[in-house]
This record gives C-alpha cells, sequence and structure tokens, in this order.
C-alpha cells in the first residue's frame, strides 16, 4: 500500500519508516505507527509519523 495518502494509514498499522538520519542511505526502520503527524492527505515523500518507542520518520512501505 502506498505510504504517501493519509488514509491508508492508521494508529497502530505496521510500517516501514525512513529516519531522516537514513535518506541517504535508505535504511529502513519497522514499527508500529503511535501518532500520524503529518496533516496533508498526500505527501509525495510520504506520511510523516511518530512510531511506538518514539522513532519519528515517513512511511514508506506499509505491512
Amino acid at each position: 500500500m502506498d505510504g504517501t495518502i493519509r488514509k491508508n494509514i492508521k494508529v497502530g498499522t505496521k510500517v516501514l519508516v525512513v529516519q531522516k538520519q537514513d535518506q541517504r542511505s535508505g535504511k529502513l526502520t519497522e514499527g508500529v505507527v503511535q501518532k500520524l503527524l503529518t496533516k496533508s492527505e498526500v505527501h509525495p515523500r510520504g506520511i510523516k509519523v511518530m512510531l511506538e518507542g518514539g522513532i519519528v520518520g515517513r512511511v514508506k512501505e506499509i505491512k
């Protein structure tokens, strides 16, 4: 599923995100969405979320 569309992502969804410091390498981090941080319905680089544990990143893939 597409991580650039906000309605595809809900609290409790398992996702793969890229953190700010990992954008160049493209390293993905897996986690469960705790909070949606992007307010707009669509974002070209991915919806920004906070995972359980406090990690913040942009959604690249929805599991």
